[in-house]
């Protein structure tokens, strides 16, 4: 039930956030675009095309609008999800449906291809929500996510922290803890993917004050939904006091702040008897040398003792 926390994350409050920037998100969706961009890229460079593709936490559904301009012809029937209704009524896709990335509604291998821009960094069991990514993938489907992560917004982090303590005596959570780049890897093979990778890039913007970054995130529907954030508004002092940190710290010569955004890149694939396997050790019908083109030096043995052996 949405009135029940068990996480880090409020998820009915996310749906909430995310239906208030619904009308707002397509003046705003920079960061999506580039994330977008960046995984049509990446599936241009597999030699393969996908049936049955679903979109999850596809906002607006500009990812379909892309995957026509970018890589046309490559997917075929596209469906289209996200958490907020307002989000799933923007999309032009008649595919679409309301869909919680915790509680995926689909069957067993329904998709060859499975994408998700920029939705997954505020569920509360990433672990399970990629178990069940998995889950609806047909033998030999492919996942690509691209999420928030590392440092994202760390210099509103800090100010925030910094103005609470010497305003208020304390800190609150202001901004959601992001998954690290070196644990991502390892959440696709526990989840069951194969062949995983991950990488990630960092994006730095510029705005005229921690205020208009502010605005942008409620925009992007991106404001906190933390569970255990203060139900309050912020005092007037602090959030003074947070605007003079950040400026201080983290300005431009402009005088323009910048935030940081990391965006973590996760590709696998689901199982299946037709992946290539690696060889079974001692199983190579070459040598190394022959397959480089190289000569062979063979180094003395050892003694058992583990000394050099006599010259």
């Amino acid at each position: 039930m949405d009135d029940i926390l068990t996480g880090p994350f409020d998820r009915r409050m996310r749906r909430l956030r995310r239906d208030r920037a619904a009308d707002k998100f397509a003046a705003q969706d920079f960061l999506v675009k580039a994330a977008t961009r960046s995984i049509t890229e990446r599936l241009s460079e597999i030699n393969r095309d996908f049936d049955t593709a679903l979109d999850l936490g596809g906002h607006i559904g500009g990812f379909r609008d892309a995957a026509v301009e970018q890589i046309p012809g490559k997917i075929g029937q596209l469906y289209q999800c996200d958490q907020s209704p307002r989000m799933v009524a923007q999309m032009a896709n008649p595919y679409r449906l309301v869909a919680d990335e915790e509680a995926l509604p689909f069957a067993a291998a329904s998709f060859d291809l499975i994408v998700s821009t920029l939705s997954l960094h505020m569920v509360n069991d990433l672990p399970g929500t990629l178990l069940q990514i998995r889950h609806c993938l047909k033998p030999d489907g492919l996942f690509i996510g691209a999420m928030f992560g590392g440092e994202t917004l760390t210099e509103l982090r800090q100010a925030f922290a910094r103005a609470e303590i010497e305003q208020e005596g304390g800190m609150s959570p202001r901004v959601a803890p992001f998954t690290d780049i070196r644990d991502a890897g390892s959440l696709l093979q526990r989840a069951g993917f194969t062949m995983p990778v991950t990488d990630y890039e960092t994006l730095t913007v510029t705005y005229p004050s921690l205020f208009r970054l502010m605005q942008e995130l409620r925009d992007m529907g991106e404001s906190n939904s933390l569970t255990h954030r203060h139900k309050h508004f912020s005092r007037r002092q602090t959030l003074l006091r947070a605007a003079e940190i950040y400026h201080d710290q983290f300005s431009e010569p402009d005088q323009r702040i910048r935030a940081r955004f990391d965006i973590i890149y996760l590709t696998g694939w689901s199982p299946s008897p037709d992946q290539p396997k690696p060889l079974r050790p001692g199983s190579a019908r070459m040598r190394l040398a022959d397959a480089l083109g190289t000569s062979e030096t063979v180094l003395p043995a050892r003694m058992p003792d583990d000394t050099p052996p006599d010259e």
